[in-house]
């Protein structure tokens, strides 16, 4: 609904960018529905599983996503140094993470452990069959 909005409001709209799995299939489904696929550009962030359909016809030509079990990975191995008291968790304090390699602690305690991964035509069959 949110997507058909969007479409009415705003008759010369390019693009749009949906930072939730669900909205950027959501407004997949709305391009293909309403006619719209290649007259509006999708991205954002998605699961291959559920956005296969529309990378293979182009309704999106690109989404990302983190991938979740690097994801899973390096949150397991923090959460393990923190709970042993390797590391406290300061701000600009450095640990290494495994196969992720080092990480800073940023502001607010964050740890950014990597770019998000691109999906397109290239290789979303393969990572679809996974999540």
């Amino acid at each position: 609904r949110e997507a058909l909005g969007l479409f009415k409001s705003y008759p010369n709209l390019k693009g749009i960018i949906s930072p939730t799995t669900v909205g950027v299939a959501a407004t997949g489904k709305a391009l293909e529905d309403e006619g719209l696929s290649g007259v509006i550009e999708l991205t954002g962030l998605g699961l291959p599983s559920e956005m296969k359909q529309y990378i293979l016809n182009g309704t999106c030509k690109k989404m990302a996503l983190w991938n979740p079990i690097e994801l899973g990975y390096s949150a397991t191995y923090i959460a393990y140094k923190l709970v042993t008291g390797e590391i406290k968790g300061e701000v600009g304090e450095v640990m290494s993470v495994g196969k992720m390699g080092d990480i800073t602690i940023g502001e607010g305690g964050t740890a950014v452990m990597a770019e998000p991964y691109v999906f397109d035509k290239s290789n979303i069959e393969k990572f679809a069959a996974i999540y």
